[in-house]
């Protein structure tokens, strides 16, 4: 589905990451409707050449493919199942779901949008906000192969997209990403922590590790981070808690009864938000810190 007068794109949700993304798509030449419930971020793309609707379902309303980028399953659910949005979608049109989603949810979307004729595709992304600039994106795709055979051009604009699985998996891979993430946050943070603690230089070791075994961009960009103390906001705490939680409702549906690096990253973060605020997400050193001086 390459870029041309009769692919009509809708994108809701022009956030951090909408923003960014739904620019890509204008600049590769997509007409481009776009919703936001605040209207002033939307209009930041009208220069570009967007349309900007007043509502979600006058947004849909001629759109081949549209895509949602919100902040969690609950506002999914409160937009695709507003008062006349279903009606308002075309027989054949494709759903993109790029937020991040628990996979029931996304599987329970895509139950409900098949008995209406519109296909849903439940496509997470992980990269940040470089990433959706740059149109890097890891994308984790879910749902029917053809469907997402169709809008693969349009998901290339914005990153690699790879199919994974059925419907929900692409939201069980981008689960898998934020537990890799997070837990591995932590163990650089605790690993820095004990080094410094010991008499170490921690900026230093950083640099030794860099090559090894223990390599990563976790090491490289939050490692830096920690020892630059800068824990401006770049990926948020409470997102990634979210996953983290989503992460274990999916672990009990699928009866995993063990998945303790998850569980204990989930109890980090939600002490960092609870004592230092939503920080980046490399600030659980902070708590890893707090922990230290409390224990004493």
């Amino acid at each position: 589905m390459k870029a041309s007068s009769s692919t009509a794109v809708t994108f809701l949700g022009i956030g951090l990451m909408g923003s960014r993304q739904a620019r890509r798509l204008l600049e590769a030449g997509y007409q481009l409707t776009v919703w936001n419930r605040s209207r002033e971020k939307a209009e930041a793309l009208v220069p570009l050449g967007a349309q900007v609707a007043e509502t979600a379902v006058e947004a849909v309303q001629r759109a081949n493919v549209i895509i949602l980028m919100l902040e969690n399953g609950a506002i999914v659910s409160d937009v695709l199942f507003s008062q006349g949005f279903v009606d308002a979608l075309r027989p054949g049109s494709i759903i993109i779901d790029m937020s991040s989603i628990k996979p029931a949810e996304a599987q329970d979307h895509a139950r409900h949008l098949a008995e209406r004729g519109v296909q849903h595709i439940d496509a997470p992304v992980s990269g940040g906000t470089v990433g959706a600039e740059q149109g890097t994106l890891a994308i984790m795709a879910g749902g029917n192969e053809q469907a997402f055979s169709r809008v693969k051009p349009i998901l290339e604009v914005m990153g690699r997209p790879v199919h994974v699985g059925p419907h929900g998996a692409g939201q069980l891979a981008k689960l898998a990403n934020q537990i890799i993430v997070g837990v591995t946050i932590g163990a650089v943070a605790e690993a820095l922590l004990l080094a410094q603690r010991g008499g170490a230089d921690p900026a230093k070791v950083r640099e030794a590790l860099r090559g090894g075994f223990a390599e990563s961009r976790i090491l490289e960009l939050h490692g830096q981070r920690m020892v630059e103390r800068d824990f401006i906001t770049k990926g948020r705490s409470v997102t990634h808690l979210k996953d983290l939680d989503n992460a274990l409702d999916a672990a009990e549906r699928l009866a995993l009864e063990a998945v303790p690096y998850t569980a204990l990253t989930a109890d980090l973060f939600r002490g960092l938000i609870e004592h230092a605020g939503d920080l980046d997400h490399s600030g659980l050193l902070v708590e890893l810190e707090r922990r230290n001086v409390a224990a004493r």
